[in-house]
Formats: C-alpha cells, structure tokens, sequence
C-alpha cells in the first residue's frame, strides 16, 4: 500500500505494522491490491488477488496492471482503468470464466488515492465474488419474467401488493377495473374493494389465507362489480408479498340471480309459481290469523282455452296468456298476491279483506275485465274465466286446504255455466267414496305387482350413442288401463304407500338391466326415480346396496334421479345418504332441474353427476328465446359446476340442433323413442345396433 514504507520506518512499531497489514489484508474475503501511477504497477496485494491472477504476493510486485491479469482481461476493463487513472471511482461486474469451466461473477471497485497536495498517486482494487447474489437474482428476473408474460394471457385480473399496498398487476386489472397500471401503484388494494366487504378482505389477508372467496370491488366509474378473489403469499428475500387473483363473476351471479328466479316464477308471465304462491299464500294466512283478519283464495281458470292453442297455435296461446296475468294484476292491490300454477289456471290471494261481500266485487271485476277484448297476433279474442273462491277461516285455515276448496268451487263454476264465479261450499267436496276406493286399488296392486316398467333411451347429442336408460313406472289399472306416475304417485305419498312401490321399481329396474347386460346389451347406467318422501323415510343406501347384490348389477349401471325438494333439507341425514351412494358408486342427478324451490348452494354441496333439464323448458325451444335463454344458463352452469346436462321432452330436430349447439351433453325424448316396455326395448337396443 502507498504508506507502508512510511509505516514500516515510523520508530519502533514498523515491522509489527507491516505483519499486522498482511494479516488483515490476507484475512479479508476480498481480493486486494494496489497500483501506482502513472506506471500501473502492483505495489500491494493480498494473497487472494495474487492467487486469482495466477502469482504470489511476492512475484506480482512490480507487474502492470496488463502484465499481472494477462491481455485478454486488460482489454476488458483498460477503459474502467483509465476512467479511476483520472480521478474517478468506478465500479462494474463481470463474467469470469474459472479454467475448470465454471463461470463466475465479479464485482470490481477501483478507488483513486490521491496525496497531501491532491494529486493522484494511484488506485485501489476491489474485487468481490458476487456469483450468488448474481445467480439468485438472476432467478428471481427470470421468475418474474414468466410471472408476467403469464399475467398478461390470462383473463383473470392479477394484482401484486406488500403490506396491502399494491406493486403490480397486469392489463386484465386495468380493463376490470377501468384504472391504469399508474393510478393504483402505491394505493391501498382495500382501497377499490366495497366498504361492506373490506373488514372480510382485511381480515382474509392478514391471516394468510388462501381460500377463494367473493366480494364486491368498484370500477373507476362507481359502479359495482362482483368478483372471486383468490390470494397467495410468496415468500421473498427481506419481505414477503401477495399475489391475488380476481375473477368477475358478474355472469355467475347474473345466471344464479336467474336460476333463483326460475325456481319461484313462471317464465311465461313472470308470476310467482305454485311454490311460490304456497309460501306467500302461508304468509299471509299466518298474519292473518295473528291480527284475526280474513284473506280469500280465487281460483281462476280460462274457458275453452284449449281452443285457442288448437286453432291459432301454442305461439297465440302464450300471448294470451301473458295477457290475462298483466290485467289480473292490474285488477287487484299490490298487497294482493297474482300466480300461475301451470296452462291456463292462475290464483289471485287477497289480503286482508273485510267481508265476503268484498271478495266478490273483487271476483266480478276480474271477470269484467277478462271479457273485454284480447288482441293476439293482431287477431281480436274474447275468453271467458271460471273463478272458484274460498275464504279464511271460513273454508279452512292451511294454504293447501284453501287452494282445494277454491279449484272444487272453480270446476262447479264451469259446471255452471263458465264465465261466473262461485263461493265454496261443503258439498262441492269430491266423495271420500272415491278416495276409498283409488287406495283399495292402489293397495290391492301393491300386494299383486300391478306395475310395470317403461323404458327410455338417454342419447349422447355429440355422437348419437346410448348413454343411459330411464326407468318410468306404469300402473297397470283394473278399469283404466295403463296409468303414468302423475296420477298415482302423489296419491300414494299421501296415503303412506310409496314406499313398497318404490322398492318394487328399483328391484325390477336392477333385474331387468343385468339381464340385458347377459345377453349383450345396454351396458350403462339406469335411472330410478325416487320421491322427496322416499328418499327422507327410507335407508336407501343400505337398500341400494342389498338390491345391487341381490341383482347382481354393478353399482357404476344405476343412478337415482331426485327432485330438487329433496335437497332443500339441508340436513346431515341428506348429504350422509347422498355420500353413501357415491361411495358405493351409484350416480346422483338432479330431475326436472329449474322448477323447485330451493337455493342453487345444494349444487356445491352435494355429490351431484347430471342436471336434468326440465321438458317444460325444452318444449318451446327454439322459437321462445326465454326457454332458450334458461335452457342456455342450465348447460352453461352444469359445465362450469362439471355436471353432466339431460335435456328432456326432446321432440324436433331443431330442438336437436340447438342442444348441440349449447354443448348439452345427452337427451331423451319421443325424437329418440317413446317409453317402452321391456320386451319393446330389447328390440330396440338390438336393432339400432347398441349392442356393447
């Protein structure tokens, strides 16, 4: 060094100076040394810069700087040399290759030395191995160049924050969001998210988790966006960061806000169901009876209605219909409660009313306005109503009695000549003889096996191949012949004798199945439909389970449909027996899915395979573009859900077209084969070459 002649002649401490220097210097893990000027000769170094340049600290004294490094490195970095020789201090990196091959990072600091008087003597070198640092940031450049060049070819909105305060995102923020990338740097992310949800986005941060959740962020012009928001902590060097992934899920929302409208609305007229109107109708009974008030029930039901389908067409039919809701509506209070409970039968609640007197100034006035004149299709029509009313508490004191007792009233008021309306009354009862006599028989076939099995084919609409067979159950009754499950299966619900009727189909569905699998044939799944009550009062599982070993038929060839009343419990009973099944490997769908009444949150709860698209929805397609619309949000839910979608009631080949189109996955209907019996259904499967 410059003053280590000085150092080692000062008086009696030179020579322990010198050692205590080369001790120091030797010790550092830098490589050290020292040249003058204007001559570029090593006057110092350590053991370490010697020992890299290939000499000892003894023989590199002396050398130039190009002498002591050789050419090729002297060409490197003569112009970093040359910038220190004239006073400044430089630093730079650069690659070193090692003569084994391995490349290595270095950092370089040359510090001029100037004298008493200022003038430059010479330089000090610095040299640090940086190869680590180098490598580690290296990797973390490269992690962040593949971290943005994904951000920017997804969709989904990515955000990058410390602390909450945001770093980074990608243009998917910005087009989300309606900011730039500039205006929300620096800002807190709590910032864009709603009030009402930033105590749940603040306490999701700071426990670290990393579940996806949903909340509401505002766009730069106000207003409200639903999103999914799922975030993530990445560990770094000195402090950790966030990364958060936000999806708009205004779409989901928009088709579940719909869905949920479906299952309590008629689509047609946008009045409240029948399980709607059950639970309004409830309502105001249960209020009612609180104020001890009054309330009455009208029954109302189109005359000769089935005229105007017939001869102007169904397209007619509707828009009279839509029609006849907008001037019930008009003619009562908006307490009063408006629904259609399917084809031409709507009923009107009326809260609150004073007397029966009332009730039928309200009744006369419907009827005054049904008979002024409907234009349809720029046709002009005149109908006629029958409306049957029953009254609380006066004709009873539930809604399923007063609906009874309003639709007996309505059928005596067509007996009576249509276009009236009549009061309920005692006598109107249908005989308790005919009840009697529908449960002798109904017990007598019980007991005998009067039923059969129709079967249908389920039908992929990509291919054209057999999917699925659907089980349907027929009475074979003594005086009328075949009767379908809609005439007797509520009935036997009520009268406590479903279940061996149940029990009776999946035996026979089991049997007949394995014993087409013997000869060949039909090998997939076989649907069995089971009841809300069914389903609550028996073990199915366990009774799944005997019938399948009984049968022989392998659990992954049966699958149960249920109707959505059967998911609103939400008990532990439900999802238990539901786990069960899938556990035994029998599949679950979900029948005549749209027209219950229950929230769509079952979809994610339960181990679901298949939605089965309502014939209701399907009938009108393509030409009703509501139909359409909801047979559209069905198919789009069950994909993102991944649930199988069955259209059912498919008929036309336009219908056909469309599934295809909206990527529904199977179908059945009259357009593939009517339900047929057995031996029918052999022939079937044999002659359209379904053989498996």
């Amino acid at each position: 060094m410059p003053d280590s002649s000085n150092a080692a002649n000062a008086p009696g401490q030179g020579g322990s100076s010198d050692s205590l220097l080369r001790l120091i210097a030797d010790s550092v893990p830098a490589l050290m040394a020292y040249y003058d000027l204007p001559g570029l000769r090593c006057q110092f170094a350590n053991q370490g810069y010697a020992a890299y340049n290939g000499h000892s600290t003894e023989s590199i004294l002396g050398l130039t700087v190009q002498e002591a490094i050789g050419d090729k490195a002297w060409q490197a970095i003569e112009p970093h040399v040359e910038r220190c020789a004239q006073g400044a201090r430089v630093k730079y990196t650069r690659e070193q290759t090692l003569p084994n091959g391995e490349t290595r990072m270095i950092e370089v600091t040359l510090i001029p030395h100037f004298g008493d008087a200022g003038q430059q003597l010479g330089s000090f070198v610095l040299i640090t191995d940086i190869t680590e640092r180098w490598r580690a940031e290296r990797e973390v450049r490269q992690s962040e160049e593949r971290m943005r060049k994904f951000t920017e070819a997804t969709d989904e909105a990515i955000v990058f924050h410390r602390d909450g305060l945001i770093t980074d995102g990608n243009e998917a923020l910005t087009r989300l969001t309606g900011y730039s990338l500039q205006e929300v740097i620096g800002l807190s992310i709590f910032n864009f998210i709603s009030p009402e949800w930033r105590a749940t986005a603040l306490e999701y941060t700071r426990s670290g988790r990393e579940d996806p959740y949903e909340v509401t962020i505002r766009h730069k012009d106000g207003h409200a966006i639903p999103v999914e928001v799922v975030g993530k902590t990445m560990p770094r060097h000195h402090a950790d960061y966030r990364i958060v992934v936000v999806r708009d899920i205004t779409a989901r929302k928009q088709a579940q806000e719909r869905e949920a409208f479906i299952a309590l609305h008629d689509t047609l007229t946008q009045l409240p169901n029948r399980h709607f109107l059950m639970e309004q109708l409830s309502q105001v009974l249960s209020l009612a009876r609180r104020r001890h008030g009054r309330a009455a029930v009208l029954f109302v039901n189109l005359d000769h209605f089935k005229t105007v389908n017939d001869s102007l067409g169904h397209h007619a039919g509707d828009q009279l219909l839509r029609n006849v809701a907008e001037r019930l509506r008009q003619g009562v209070r908006d307490a009063d409660v408006v629904a259609r409970l399917g084809g031409d039968e709507f009923v009107v609640v009326l809260t609150d009313v004073q007397s029966q007197d009332d009730v039928a100034m309200v009744a006369d006035k419907l009827l005054a306005s049904m008979h002024g004149v409907f234009t349809v299709d720029q046709l002009p029509l005149t109908i006629s109503p029958s409306i049957g009313i029953s009254l609380f508490p006066d004709h009873g004191g539930s809604a399923d009695v007063l609906l009874r007792c309003a639709d007996a009233a309505m059928h005596h008021a067509k007996e009576s000549g249509r276009g009236n309306r009549q009061f309920y009354v005692s006598s109107m009862d249908a005989s308790a003889l005919d009840v009697l006599q529908q449960e002798r028989q109904l017990r007598e076939a019980i007991a005998h096996n009067h039923f059969v099995l129709h079967y249908q084919p389920q039908i992929c609409l990509a291919d054209g191949t057999l999917q699925g067979l659907e089980a349907l159950v027929r009475w074979r009754h003594p005086e009328r012949g075949l009767v379908g499950p809609d005439e007797f299966i509520t009935f036997s619900e009520s009268r406590g004798l479903i279940t061996p009727i149940g029990r009776w189909v999946m035996r026979e569905a089991c049997r007949q199945l394995k014993a087409w699998q013997d000869q060949g044939l039909a090998l997939v799944p076989m649907a069995v439909n089971f009841s809300a009550l069914e389903f609550r009062q028996r073990d199915v599982a366990a009774e799944i389970a005997a019938v399948l070993l009984e049968t022989g038929l392998a659990p992954q060839y049966l699958e149960i449909e249920l109707t959505e009343s059967v998911l609103m419990h939400q008990t532990g009973q439900v999802l238990g027996t539901l786990n069960a099944l899938k556990a035994l490997g029998v599949g679950i769908s979900i029948d005549d899915f749209g027209t219950g009444y229950s929230s769509l949150a079952y979809l994610k709860r339960y181990p679901i395979d298949k939605l089965k698209i309502d014939r209701s929805f399907v009938a009108d397609t393509p030409g009703n573009s509501d139909d359409v619309a909801i047979v559209t949000a069905i198919i789009q839910m069950g994909r993102s859900l991944q649930l199988k979608t069955v259209a059912e009631g498919v008929e036309t080949q336009a219908q056909i077209d469309l599934l295809a189109g909206l990527g529904c996955d199977l179908m059945q209907g009259f357009v593939v084969a009517m339900p047929m019996d057995g031996e029918t259904a052999r022939v079937w499967l044999t002659n359209h070459g379904v053989e498996q």
